[in-house]
């Protein structure tokens, strides 16, 4: 089992440790609930050193990523980064991630970070070095093993990290990132996240992690700041219905089936799985990823079937009873045709049909969000 920098201050913590993607990972400390609440009202701090980070480079690197990736990384600039999938041959999906644009390199080309999910580091980083043809210059160097990631989220997160760093977190916009001293130690702080609140990514090197940590604890006592684990983060990815790899996406599913189409630009020279993902973003796919809420008593859980129109339509891929909404909440693939809001589902809950309704995504958008 692989541990993070950080897993020594997680047992000081208490934390409940599980064995998640090979890593052993927090999946709690204080509880699910007071963690996914301290994120919504206050400020949570995550440790996610278990993703993975590649740096791709060379004359050819861009050219290779625009194949490579849905978004188009093309129209990054230095300091920007993006939401992107990665397709495979049929237009199935190899992992989602997200694209930084680095400076470029001493020659002018430029340069990318990408960071990945856990469980799909090896696969990635095969398929992406495969799409390289012969001849191209492109590089893809992992550094998983030497970059820590921790996550600050929730509305008091601005002032958490202020405290901690002089570069200007107020004024840095959504997805874009800088870099400067976090803790008097060199780090990327991006604005970005995964709870459907305010926050920010903090990424240093595994000997300077810690620092980066007990700096942000420090400066959060003031402001409510709770470490969070596994749990609260998949019960806030989930209210505000962010995808997850194994979850809402896999090998053989899309991005446009999973709602994802913006993330896809077809207006690039080649990408690969495009034939599939032109002609479902043209005619619509067979099937849809939809939100639900539960209006019958019961917590759908993942793999429980979904009915439509009396029969079989498919299954959830997530579910839960929503901390914040205090309702039985879930997202799961169903035929294109049963898929508007407001139409009339069932979920199989141990033998009994319990009803469900299609609303519109995402479940919870803070306040502030418009």
């Amino acid at each position: 089992m692989n541990r993070t920098p950080l897993f020594d201050r997680h047992q000081q913590l208490g934390a409940r440790m599980v064995a998640f993607a090979g890593w052993e990972m927090p999946v709690w400390y204080a509880g699910i609930q007071a963690e996914h609440a301290a994120v919504r009202e206050a400020v949570g701090l995550f440790d996610v050193s278990h993703m993975g980070e590649f740096i791709v480079h060379g004359r050819d690197g861009q050219a290779v990523l625009r194949r490579a990736l849905t978004n188009d990384v093309a129209a990054l600039e230095i300091g920007e980064a993006q939401y992107t999938l990665l397709p495979n041959a049929h237009g199935g999906t190899v992992d989602d991630l997200l694209a930084y644009r680095l400076p470029d390199n001493p020659r002018g080309h430029p340069v990318y970070l990408l960071v990945v999910n856990a469980s799909n580091i090896d696969k990635d980083r095969d398929w992406l070095r495969a799409q390289v043809r012969p001849g191209e210059d492109a590089v893809l160097d992992d550094r998983s093993g030497d970059m820590a990631l921790v996550a600050l989220q929730g509305p008091r997160a601005p002032a958490v990290l202020a405290a901690a760093t002089r570069l200007d977190v107020w004024r840095m916009g959504y997805y874009r990132f800088d870099r400067g001293d976090v803790a008097g130690v060199p780090a990327l702080v991006s604005r970005t996240g995964y709870t459907g609140e305010d926050g920010f990514e903090i990424m240093a090197d595994n000997a300077d992690i810690g620092a980066v940590w007990d700096a942000l604890v420090a400066a959060g006592a003031a402001h409510g700041l709770q470490p969070a684990g596994l749990g609260a983060r998949d019960s806030l990815r989930i209210e505000a219905a962010m995808p997850l790899y194994g979850h809402e996406l896999d090998d053989d599913t899309s991005a446009i089936e999973a709602g994802l189409g913006r993330f896809v630009k077809l207006d690039k020279p080649e990408m690969v799985g495009r034939e599939r993902l032109a002609r479902e973003k043209a005619e619509g796919p067979a099937r849809k990823m939809v939100c639900f809420e539960m209006t019958g008593r019961g917590i759908p859980r993942q793999g429980y079937a979904i009915h439509a129109g009396g029969a079989a339509a498919g299954s959830v891929t997530s579910g839960l009873q929503s901390p914040t909404l205090g309702r039985a909440i879930g997202m799961g693939y169903v035929p294109a045709d049963r898929a508007g809001i407001g139409g009339e589902l069932a979920v199989d809950i141990r033998g009994t049909l319990v009803p469900a309704t299609i609303v519109r995504r995402p479940f919870y958008r803070r306040p502030d969000a418009g």
